[in-house]
């Protein structure tokens, strides 16, 4: 059996082909993809690569789609069930997994990363990494859980608690997520955001001045926006570093006593734990976290070159790719 898929063989290149599917192992499930969410970290790994990606791979780390056939040992899933597909597998040994942070597992294997993910017609994961989605809940919004997850590690590792206020730098998909999600935890969100599209989504603060805030999260790639939010945390606050920067960013002058005299924090998030996954889609499910209006595109997969460009010129908000 055959399916199309995109297919990365090389650093700044793509194909769309046609791949056989494998066999499954007998703890696995074959997931027909109904749609794949598309992001900044795809941009990144397909035009200058990643840390964590080995080659030839299938990209796609979000997931919503049908399962389809069960590996022989699979019980607690059943064929036909709608899933959402937490994109990692880890070891369950490691300390940072006996701590409950297994996107931290020393033997992390991601799809998308060091497996193959969503840009197909199917995908073969673990069951141990399968959500089913609540009934009711359609695929183009279950798929926001991935993203919705990442941004739930980083208000946890915060700390946010109620009627706190969270400056939120960028308003993409990510810093929307984030404002959407501190209000459902009933924090105060503001959005620090130049695009005034972007800011509109959000429903954030068009300026927010000299504002201190509790938490300050940097969801946007720039190390001026990092100085900034240094600057602006209360007393006792926590700054999130929730986006990578460029080699060329990564040192940036920090004050010690600043922290020492105002009891202030710096924590870094990278990517979820399975149980954020359960945790999105129950927020998207009920409607707590809005999420439908964040889609600006739908676009066939054939379309990854001109979808790319759109991620890249910011040209949209949410776009989401079918197979």
């Amino acid at each position: 059996m055959e399916m199309s898929a995109i297919m990365v063989r090389d650093i700044g290149a793509f194909e769309l082909t046609t791949v056989p599917i494998r066999d499954l192992e007998s703890d696995e499930v074959l997931i027909e993809v109904e749609v794949t969410g598309l992001c900044r970290t795809d941009l990144k790994l397909i035009r200058v690569g990643h840390r964590d990606l080995t080659l030839p791979r299938i990209p796609g780390e979000e997931v919503v789609g049908i399962i389809r056939k069960l590996g022989g040992n699979v019980t607690a899933l059943q064929e036909g069930c709608r899933v959402y597909v937490y994109p990692g597998v880890w070891c369950g040994r490691c300390p940072a997994c006996r701590k409950g942070a297994e996107n931290l597992c020393r033997g992390m294997q991601i799809m998308g990363f060091h497996r193959d993910g969503g840009f197909a017609e199917y995908v073969i994961a673990p069951a141990k990494s399968v959500i089913p989605v609540p009934e009711g809940l359609r695929a183009e919004l279950a798929v926001f859980a991935e993203p919705l997850s990442c941004c739930l590690n980083a208000l946890e590792l915060a700390r946010l608690g109620k009627g706190e206020t969270v400056g939120i730098w960028g308003a993409g998909p990510a810093g929307t997520l984030l404002g959407r999600a501190s209000r459902a935890m009933e924090a105060e969100p503001f959005s620090i955001e130049l695009d005034r599209r972007r800011r509109e989504i959000a429903k954030g603060s068009a300026s927010c001045g000299n504002m201190k805030f509790d938490v300050c999260i940097v969801a946007v790639g720039s190390g001026q926006a990092y100085q900034e939010a240094l600057g602006a945390m209360n007393p006792r606050g926590r700054l999130v570093v929730f986006s990578g920067l460029h080699a060329s960013e990564d040192e940036l002058p920090l004050g010690l006593n600043q922290l020492h005299y105002h009891e202030q924090s710096i924590v870094g998030a990278y990517g979820c734990s399975f149980r954020h996954g359960v945790q999105a889609l129950h927020l998207i499910a009920t409607g707590a976290v809005a999420v439908e209006d964040m889609i600006s595109h739908r676009m066939a997969l054939s379309d990854l070159d001109q979808a790319l460009r759109i991620v890249e010129n910011r040209q949209g908000m949410k776009v989401l790719l079918y197979p």
